[in-house]
Formats: structure tokens, sequence, C-alpha cells
């Protein structure tokens, strides 16, 4: 009877661990700690899992986000019993409250691609809706050029520098601004206006995903922005508001959460977006909407902080890692 190297010309790798470089993918091997012969996968995106990190020290909902899983920063956002101005900063692990405040409390979406960098844009304090952006340089908030069109719920995408913002406000709007690092400008509008929208990607390469339409309409459109305008791509499988984008272009990223109507159900599904379609991949554990995430990481290594839920406001965190391969265990049988 023939052996494994005599039918494929080489013979099987001895390693004491297993491999977790995308060089492996495509391989056999034998562990020889454990005892088991093993084969190596590609990972990626579909492969990504969510696990617990730490709890943030202010509870709160749709609060801004920017940075990466290991330097993150939340900002603003509901809290238990009021709006707040409080910024914290996570290091892979803790969150620590920041001497930082933002000048005007609200709930709103950020934008920014490091914990020292970021936008938090136009929102809604306790009382109204506001056109207020404010920039933060790793030390201080700083008000700086308005929106032209105050509003909430509304989605983004972008750095600092160059940001888009997107529907949103209490009557659907299919408003779009571009942000270019001194002024906004209105630039053409979404296909399908609606609020309490997700966002991921850039200036020039974005997602609108989901969103409200009234009275009770979650929709499951997706349009995709090309720095010019917008263009209906395919919908989610579960059509919901208030989820949490990641990704810094439109031709991969995830949707995360969300919120489903009729009967205000919060979900813990998770989307995967190839530039092409939606998968579904592994759900958050605290199913929750307009968590801190957004502007927070990539669809290879994000962070969701916060958020609503049933019942009230979570200050739970998670994070969502991708593996570079997967391996899977051979067995006789």
């Amino acid at each position: 009877m023939a052996n494994y190297k005599e039918l494929e010309g080489f013979g099987v790798q001895t390693l004491a661990t297993d491999p977790d470089s995308a060089g492996w993918a495509g391989s056999i091997f034998y562990n020889s700690t454990e005892g088991t012969f093993k084969t190596v996968k590609p990972g990626g995106v579909p492969a990504g899992t969510w696990s617990s990190g730490g709890n943030l020290n202010t509870v709160r909902g749709q609060a801004g986000g920017a940075g990466t899983q290991t330097a993150g920063l939340a900002f603003g956002g509901d809290g238990a019993t009021a709006v707040t101005n409080a910024t914290e900063e996570y290091n892979g692990s803790t969150w620590t409250t920041l001497p930082a405040t933002l000048n005007t409390a609200r709930r709103s979406r950020g934008v920014g691609a490091t914990s020292s960098a970021a936008l938090f844009i136009a929102g809604r304090t306790a009382t109204a809706d506001v056109a207020n952006v404010e920039s933060y340089n790793g030390t201080a908030w700083t008000e700086i050029t308005d929106v032209n069109t105050a509003r909430r719920n509304q989605g983004t995408a972008g750095i600092q520098t160059a940001a888009l913002l997107f529907g949103g406000t209490s009557s659907p709007s299919a408003l779009t601004e571009l942000w270019n690092g001194t002024s906004w400008t209105e630039v053409n509008d979404l296909n399908t206006g609606r609020s309490q929208l997700g966002g991921l990607g850039n200036s020039t390469s974005a997602l609108a995903i989901g969103g409200f339409i009234p009275p009770i309409s979650t929709p499951a459109n997706v349009e995709s922005w090309n720095g010019t305008s917008w263009t209906e791509v395919n919908d989610l499988n579960t059509g919901r508001d208030i989820a949490t984008g990641f990704g810094t272009s439109s031709s991969i990223g995830l949707s995360a959460g969300g919120r489903t109507q009729p009967g205000d159900v919060y979900v813990a599904v998770t989307e995967y977006w190839d530039g092409t379609s939606w998968t579904e991949v592994a759900d958050i554990a605290t199913a929750r909407g307009d968590g801190a995430g957004q502007g927070i990481g990539s669809s290879t290594s994000g962070l969701l902080a916060g958020g609503y839920t049933t019942p009230g406001i979570v200050a739970n965190t998670e994070e969502w890692t991708v593996p570079d391969v997967v391996i899977n265990t051979l067995t006789t049988s």
C-alpha cells in the first residue's frame, strides 16, 4: 500500500504547534504535541470571530468612534441619564477616561483613522439637532466648520481630513456632504433618503447601509459611493437600522448588530461585504445597535463598544479578529 509521500511526492511535516501564517494555507501537517494530523485552510474575513474586551467607563449609545482595535477612541453619545461629552481611549484591553471633553455634549457619529485625529460630526443634544463639528488632536477638542444641514442619525465615512456625511435627521434625508479638511460641500444625494443608517469606507469609496424609513420600515438597501454619486448595490440579508459599519473602502466591510422593525428587535447579526454581495458570518455576543465602533478599526480588526439593547444601554466591548488561516483536524472516520 502506497504511503503519502509515494502518492504526493513529498512527506508530511511534523510541527510542535499549529502554524498561523497565510503561507501555510493548503498544507497538511502532523502536530506532534497533540498526536494528530491537520490541514491548513485560508482564513480571512469569513472566518473572523468576536471576543470580549474591556467595558466602557461611561455607559453610552450612539457614540463617535475612531482609531484601531488596540488604540481606539469613543466620544460623546447617549448616556444612561443624559447625553455625554466624555472621551475614552482603548489600549487593546482597557478603556481610560481622558481629560479632553467635547465642547458640545451630544450623540452622533465620528470618524478618524487614529485615536489622536478624529471628527465628531453634527448630532443631537438633549434638546435639538445641531450642525456642530469638532476636531480632536490627541489632546483637546476644537470647534471647526459646521456642516451645512444640522442633523442626527446620519451615516459617516472617512478620516479627520476627508470625510463623508449622508442621510439622517428625524425625517429621512438623502443629503450628502463632503469634507475636504476645511469646508463642507453638498454633493449628490442618496437614491433613498433614510435615517439611522450605517456607514463604512472613505470620502471617495463608501457604503450607506440599511436605515430607517417611517413609519416602521428598516430596509435592506445598500448604496455605494464612488466619490461623485451613489449607486444601489446588493441588499443586506437582514434589513436593519443603527447597525455599526467596519471597513476602509466600499470593496470590503462588515455590518454588525442593529435593530429590525416593527417591534424594536435588536439583533446580533454580522454580515460581510466582499464588494459584490453580503454573507452572514459570526454574530456579536450582545445583540445591540448604535455601538461606538463605526470608525474604529477595519473589516479585519474592529472594536464595538456600548450601544442600545433590550433593556437599556450597555457598556461592554467586543473585538473582531480575523485569522490568516483556519486549522482543521483530520479524522479517519
